[in-house]
């Protein structure tokens, strides 16, 4: 590990980086999937006061990780808790904090996605994060939520090169603007049906007759299965997808896909609309194979709704969404998943890393030409 120190510079210079070259959400293609119109910045950070930042780390021929944050607001998240839930599709994975969510329905930290054998150091590094804050300091149990995916194909994993400066990094960087997708932070090394995966993020807004509220998600996008564009069976017209000659391996992977919404949810609906999630997720292809960790985590910003750490009242009034006005936000959620793995894709860009391993974008040009044989 004392290679860290060595390479710590090139790591920062990395980090400022814009690694990706394919820039272009798959609306500006004139793609659209679903039919609720998406936020201004069609991206999580549409959603309140939600912030998301990343550390990125290419080195030498070996280092392809990195780091992901995300912030349900830029306060002191430990003594204002927001609303949360968890919902697994398929558990072959290391959700760190994932049952205390479940069992309290709150989060208290930020969220960091990374890769598979980093978790422990990121835990470790929310842990300080957390007792940075001096209204923490006599703080004596936290529940850090750190999420993963295995970027083991282009990434040395086994070199752990994550370090906590790292994850407190991509936490300072969170800002609430545009979200930089495809190569960067915790989607640096990750691979997508064969083809270059990455972060991807996308968002919908209901209505005003319907409460105007937004959804807004973001995926660490490295799973498997047959990829279909907005309806377009790509994977199979490229003949490029699990159990063909030409991609016959395991689709083992995972992907991790975070929700935040502006709706006053309880933990309850929370879990509701985290499942609508895996249908976005089974639109473009995915199968849920048995290696992978397909992770799904939904909060609420409602600030009249967040959870204080000490309060004096044994009683919390809040105000909640009844059930029967969740079916929107149920298609809104289901539309941005399904666009965020699709952005992912279009933003990722040709990687070579550990051991000379390429992985090759998305042929773009290729996949509008067969979304344009489809139209017709």
């Amino acid at each position: 590990m004392k290679t860290i120190h060595f390479i710590a510079f090139l790591i920062i210079l990395c980090s400022t980086t814009n690694v990706s070259a394919q820039d272009q959400n798959i609306r500006q293609y004139g793609i659209e999937i679903g039919v609720l119109e998406p936020g201004p910045l069609n991206s999580i950070t549409d959603v309140g006061e939600v912030q998301v930042g990343h550390q990125t780390m290419i080195v030498g021929n070996h280092i392809r990780t990195g780091v992901t944050a995300v912030l349900p607001h830029p306060e002191n998240i430990f003594q204002q808790k927001v609303p949360a839930a968890v919902y697994i599709e398929n558990g072959f994975g290391k959700l760190a904090g994932s049952t205390q969510i479940k069992e309290l329905g709150n989060l208290e930290t930020p969220i960091i996605l990374t890769n598979t054998l980093s978790v422990p150091t990121a835990a470790d590094a929310l842990i300080d994060y957390t007792f940075s804050f001096e209204e923490n300091r006599n703080v004596r149990s936290v529940n850090p939520v750190v999420g993963e995916t295995n970027d083991g194909y282009l990434n040395d994993i086994r070199g752990r090169y994550v370090t906590k400066k790292d994850v407190l990094t991509a936490i300072n960087n969170a800002e609430d603007g545009v979200v930089e997708q495809g190569n960067v932070g915790a989607g640096t090394g990750t691979v997508a049906f064969g083809f270059k995966g990455g972060i991807g993020t996308s968002s919908r807004r209901l209505p005003e007759k319907m409460g105007g509220y937004t959804v807004g998600v973001l995926v660490q996008a490295n799973f498997g299965g047959v990829l279909q564009v907005a309806g377009v069976p790509v994977g199979k017209e490229l003949d490029k997808y699990y159990l063909s000659d030409r991609l016959n391996e395991s689709p083992d992977g995972s992907c991790m896909i975070i929700v935040a919404t502006d709706a006053p949810l309880d933990a309850r609906n929370l879990e509701r609309l985290a499942k609508r999630a895996a249908l976005g997720l089974a639109k473009t292809g995915g199968i849920a194979s048995n290696g992978s960790g397909d992770y799904i985590i939904a909060f609420s910003t409602a600030e009249e709704n967040r959870i204080p750490y000490r309060a004096t009242e044994a009683v919390q009034q809040k105000s909640v969404l009844r059930n029967n006005r969740m079916s929107p936000l149920f298609m809104a959620v289901n539309e941005a998943t399904e666009e965020a793995i699709i952005n992912s894709l279009f933003h990722a860009q040709t990687m070579t890393g550990r051991d000379g391993h390429t992985i090759n974008e998305l042929p773009v040009d290729s996949v509008l030409k067969l979304m344009e044989r489809y139209e017709r």
